[in-house]
């Protein structure tokens, strides 16, 4: 099969589908969801809500160019003593898609929305994700607000949690406001056109940086993975294009960590439940011990974050360009997250890698359900209702969201190395510099330097562990199955 093949994106496209049925997803929305979805034919009003208006502030969406499933706004305002108060509005998506609803059940079912190499399967309706529930550009919407009271050294020091109106006045993109930002760019039309709002974002910027930074001397992990995303010209697939963290993502990500501690704390200081997000005690941290012992430095036996950290701090800077493998490996030896309901007062796990205790996900409704289920509760806190869960709920839905995010994972993974299989298929026989990802029983895997591709080592695999580097050659692909497989052929290297 030719990569510049036209027929390359419907054949993605049905490797999706397939992928998605196999795993337990539904590619397509019920009968009974879409006759709801007709029924419904505009955003949820702010009539008889007690809600804030903010919709005077200089809210603006950052999300990545083409994302039209706008799930949170932002915006800083300057207090004494360099302290800075972030707003995040997030989309009030309960507000249309009410519990035990078609909609509703259907989202419970696929838990997330799946991006594939060739196409996206919404977890919402896209008239519901991309616009009724999303925040889009100069339209009033009803959200529920996290602000919280940064200090001059990135601490958080007040928080709150309430329902507001708001606006958006900008939508802006990732690589251009972190190009700004950086002084690459003159100042992007949209950033220009409202007023104060430049001198807002290089406020927002220095508030993310300032809470980078604390996080990270608590141990949060600076981990850098490659994302690869398929560039298409019409139905051809042409490359990979590796999709690189950038100052403007940091705003976002410092700012929704955050946020979902606050709201995990919210939901804690009025005894409602919780469902969080953890990653427990690294599954393989003698491994990690032996990978840092091999770069000449000493990990403590039991796992330590802040340890970690250092290491990886050393590394990203001797070596930035292969850092992103080293992450890889680390994420991989730490081992998967996953949901977990808990009721106020019971001992957080807490999540390694980002050093801290209480987080959970609530940031992203029109995408994850378990958003949508942190918002019920969120709500029902603010205006002191009853709980809309049983913890026999909480824990059904906690594990079936942690098994459908896993299912979503996979999918994804399969149809992108459907993707790389079709372009690396005329270069069966090659040899390429690789890493090895990972070793376990059920197979060793391999990613090659040149292209963001991972596959199975086939040959050669007895004598290597994660981190080793080694020559091989690429023996077959098969598209449909997404399968890449090396064999050895050169000595590992240390």
């Amino acid at each position: 099969m030719n990569p510049n093949d036209t027929q390359a994106r419907a054949i993605l496209q049905s490797i999706a589908k397939r992928a998605m049925l196999t795993r337990g997803l539904l590619p397509e929305f019920s009968p009974k969801a879409l006759a709801q979805l007709d029924k419904i034919r505009a955003p949820a009003s702010a009539e008889g809500v007690k809600a804030r208006d903010a919709r005077d502030l200089i809210w603006a969406s950052i999300d990545n160019d083409d994302s039209l499933d706008l799930d949170q706004l932002t915006v800083a305002e300057s207090l004494k003593d360099g302290r800075i108060k972030i707003l995040v509005a997030v989309a009030d998506v309960d507000a249309l898609v009410k519990k035990g609803s078609a909609i509703d059940q259907q989202a419970s079912h696929n838990t997330t929305s799946v991006y594939t190499a060739a196409q996206i399967f919404p977890m919402l309706p896209e008239k519901l994700s991309t616009n009724l529930t999303s925040l889009n550009l100069n339209e009033d919407r009803l959200a529920v607000v996290v602000e919280m009271v940064i200090g001059a050294d990135g601490s958080l020091q007040d928080s709150d949690v309430y329902r507001a109106l708001v606006r958006n006045h900008a939508k802006l993109a990732y690589n251009s406001v972190s190009a700004w930002l950086e002084g690459k760019i003159e100042t992007p039309a949209e950033i220009a056109a409202v007023d104060a709002l430049a001198e807002n974002l290089r406020m927002q910027d220095h508030a993310a940086q300032s809470m980078k930074d604390h996080r990270e001397k608590k141990g949060s992990l600076c981990l850098e993975t490659i994302e690869a995303k398929p560039i298409f010209e019409g139905d051809s697939i042409l490359d990979l294009r590796v999709e690189e963290k950038n100052r403007a993502k940091d705003i976002i990500e410092n700012f929704m960590i955050e946020a979902n501690g606050v709201t995990i704390r919210y939901l804690s200081s009025r005894r409602i439940p919780s469902i969080r997000r953890v990653v427990r005690v690294p599954k393989r941290w003698e491994r990690i011990v032996q990978i840092a012992a091999e770069r000449a430095f000493k990990l403590p036996k039991n796992p330590d974050s802040k340890a970690l950290e250092m290491f990886l701090a050393m590394e990203k800077a001797a070596d930035p360009l292969r850092f992103p493998d080293l992450s890889l490996i680390i994420i991989k030896l730490l081992g998967s997250g996953e949901y977990v309901a808990e009721l106020p007062g019971e001992g957080a796990t807490g999540h390694f890698g980002l050093a801290v205790k209480d987080y959970t996900h609530s940031t992203a409704p029109n995408r994850r359900y378990p958003d949508i289920i942190t918002q019920r509760l969120l709500k029902a806190a603010i205006e002191d209702r009853s709980i809309p869960y049983t913890r026999e709920e909480l824990d059904d839905l906690a594990g079936n969201c942690t098994e459908k995010e896993d299912a979503a994972n996979k999918v994804e993974r399969q149809v992108g190395k459907s993707a790389a299989a079709l372009l690396l298929e005329s270069r069966i026989g090659e040899q390429f510099e690789a890493i090895v990802t990972g070793a376990a029983e059920k197979g060793t895997w391999v990613r090659i330097l040149e292209l963001p591709v991972e596959g199975m080592l086939k040959t050669g695999f007895e004598d290597v562990d994660v981190g080793d580097q080694i020559q091989v050659q690429l023996l077959s692909v098969d598209v449909e199955k997404g399968f890449i497989d090396f064999g050895k052929v050169g000595q590992k290297k240390r």
